[in-house]
């Protein structure tokens, strides 16, 4: 043996080395920072992995995706496929919520190396005898490795190739069967098994799609001036769930604290029997595991949550990790909170602004431990009422290693769990937070206004390396904003917004009654928060007012649950539209959604002016479906029922915003 290859043979040894597994796998995606975190998926839905596979020379390969439920022991495998330049695509569908991982295997077919040459030169007209004795070789060895009819088969295909008649003996090679039984059955002693195991959370479908509707139910009471129960908020399910929403997101239902409790429009003290912000949570009444007084027990609390599930609508809760000065955790565990050198407690800033009935939780205390075993605690508590969604307010101001083991421990006991992060912040501690758990995310949509911008945003969060993990859930409206786009209280804005967020994400959401009523006045020229708040107040609504949009919220909530190509984010395609040969549109916006096998086309078209009536030419991308520019096909306006034949790629559009600044077209091809 040659001493220099052998004195290198030991630290191939070590890592299993076999100089005979020739295939490279790499750049495989989705894998988060080297597999350190799990990509996501959705129960009873599919999973598409991709990889650069390729071989030395001009062999050919075949792989095959990997998945298993955590901890499991047998793979389950399917083919992957070739789709050009040495990359490869796989998917497989997933079940049930949960931990799951996978992994790629590859190895050099010879038989179909063998059998791609011998077609060459049977259509070549050359002499294939000795090639036909290989095959019979190889397959030889596969009925060896084969069992019961498999190796049968494979025996009498051994025979056949084996014949002196070459014709007879080639045609059994070009057996379609043969490839099925071989295929069945290869010879993987050269395979090469990609080095990582990487994971894959599997999450509730509402984690993938869903449509929230936010409401205050201290608002809700029968009458004017009381402040509302839960009892009174069942009376709401059957109207919102008319609508179409399936979640139900409630702001803090915890008893609220009275030091330093705001006023109206946010002022620093509250005049008699104001409520308060439902955020100062606590009192002598409780902390984060009461309800307050006023809104009713616990029992009418899960009586409301039963309820909201028998119409197929999730209750979701507030988690917020603040206190007011009154909460008990202050008395009981003073250690959890910053002290100033005056004795007092630090309370929330974010200078010049004072939040002074707020008081943040320090994530760096000593006792640090029990913190998180107590906050884990209110989750569980929460979960044990049959609460499974949770909106978690200002994630970001709070400890990421917090989150991360939080979340994890939570879902190995109630895998369907959802977390959403409302982060309005820096792009890097978005993508984080969803990283270590978070299933959604609030996301800048609400400040993407322009064409321009919408466009950018949502093929950032579509085509890198985010939408692998990262969920944007798009709300035009918030109780703490409101979007100067908003302001002039344009109804068609209000419908424009709602669209442009329910058809470009598959989650979306408003603050309920404030969106549908078209409110619109600010607390101030120039401020993005509502003109006498229900953050601070107690309101009585009126959802029948003249100029509500409840009749377009709930026809687009339908084409959305009717049209799957409308529940997935990734597969989008910006149309074209131009106001003349050459000019881009700039007030017409579209684009085109498809379903995983293009089953379902939806193309959406948007008039972002909601003053003039707009016109231009669409391009559809027929050469995406493999169809020729003078393909004739129908289009159905889902808004109107309308139905229309368009002829090639080029066809006519036209939106007055005054009858209707949308179309939301289903696309029939064939």
């Amino acid at each position: 043996m040659n001493n220099s290859f052998h004195h290198a043979l030991p630290q191939f040894c070590n890592q299993t080395f076999d100089g005979r597994q020739r295939v490279i796998i790499e750049n495989v995606s989705p894998e988060l920072d080297g597999g350190k975190y799990p990509a996501k998926g959705v129960e009873n839905g599919s999973v598409t992995v991709e990889a650069d596979i390729f071989v030395d020379g001009a062999d050919t390969i075949t792989a095959r995706l990997c998945c298993r439920a955590a901890g499991s022991g047998e793979w389950e495998r399917s083919p992957m496929e070739s789709t050009g330049n040495d990359r490869w695509r796989g998917s497989f569908r997933v079940d049930l919520p949960g931990a799951y991982e996978y992994t790629i295997e590859a190895h050099v077919d010879h038989f179909q190396t063998w059998k791609k040459g011998l077609v060459k030169k049977i259509d070549a007209g050359q002499n294939v005898a000795l090639d036909l004795q290989i095959g019979a070789l190889l397959v030889e060895k596969g009925a060896g490795r084969a069992t019961n009819a498999d190796a049968k088969q494979l025996t009498a295909f051994t025979a056949q190739l084996s014949a002196k008649d070459t014709v007879e003996a080639a045609a059994a090679a070009l057996d379609e069967l043969l490839d099925l039984i071989m295929a069945r059955n290869p010879d993987t002693t050269s395979q090469t098994t990609y080095d990582k195991v990487l994971k894959l959370t599997v999450e509730q479908k509402k984690a993938g799609c869903s449509a929230w509707y936010e409401f205050f139910p201290r608002s809700w009471a029968s009458q004017p001036g009381k402040h509302g129960t839960f009892n009174d908020c069942q009376r709401l399910l059957p109207s919102i769930g008319g609508m179409g929403f399936d979640v139900i997101y409630l702001p803090p239902i915890h008893p609220i604290g009275y030091s330093k409790r705001k006023g109206k429009n946010n002022a620093l003290v509250a005049a008699p029997g104001e409520p308060g912000s439902c955020w100062a949570i606590g009192n002598s009444d409780g902390g984060h595991k009461a309800v307050h007084p006023e809104l009713g027990t616990l029992e009418e609390f899960t009586d409301f949550v039963a309820a909201a599930e028998k119409l197929g609508i999730s209750v979701a809760l507030d988690i917020a990790f603040q206190c007011s000065p009154d909460h008990p955790y202050v008395q009981e565990h003073p250690q959890w909170f910053t002290w100033r050198p005056n004795g007092t407690v630090q309370f929330a800033e974010n200078p010049p602004k004072r939040y002074e009935d707020i008081l943040p939780i320090n994530f760096e205390s000593e006792d640090w431990k029990n913190l998180w075993i107590e906050l884990k605690s209110i989750f569980l508590f929460w979960i044990s009422k049959g609460v499974k969604i949770f909106r978690v307010d200002n994630p970001h101001t709070k400890a990421f290693p917090f989150w991360e083991w939080v979340i994890a421990s939570i879902r190995e006991d109630h895998p369907d769990t959802v977390f959403l992060a409302e982060a309005f912040t820096r792009p890097k501690l978005m993508a984080r937070l969803a990283k270590i758990g978070y299933s959604q995310s609030y996301s800048y949509f609400t400040w993407r206004n322009t064409k321009q911008e919408l466009q950018e945003y949502v093929t950032e969060l579509t085509t890198s390396p985010l939408k692998h993990f990262m969920r944007a859930n798009f709300w035009p409206n918030t109780p703490d904003i409101l979007h100067e786009e908003l302001q002039k209280g344009e109804r068609e804005k209000f419908i424009i917004r709602l669209v442009l967020a329910s058809t470009l994400s598959a989650n979306y959401g408003m603050y309920g009654p404030a969106y549908e009523l078209c409110e619109h006045l600010p607390v101030a020229e120039g401020k993005e928060e509502y003109l006498d708040s229900e953050k601070y107040e107690i309101r009585h609504w009126d959802l029948d007012r003249p100029g509500n949009i409840r009749a377009e919220i709930t026809r687009i909530n339908r084409i959305r649950k009717e049209n799957s190509a409308l529940q997935q984010n990734n597969n989008i395609t910006f149309v074209r539209i131009e106001a003349s040969p050459g000019n881009e549109h700039d007030k017409l916006m579209a684009y085109a959604k498809q379903s995983d096998g293009g089953s379902n086309i939806i193309l959406t078209v948007v008039n972002l002016d909601p003053s003039n009536t707009h016109r231009g030419w669409l391009r559809f991308p027929l050469e995406q479906f493999d169809l020729s520019h003078q393909h004739r096909f129908n289009v159905e306006d889902l808004m109107n029922g309308n139905h229309y034949e368009w002829s090639g790629e080029w066809n006519f559009v036209e939106i007055n915003p005054r009858a209707m600044p949308a179309h939301i077209f289903r696309v029939t091809l064939s």
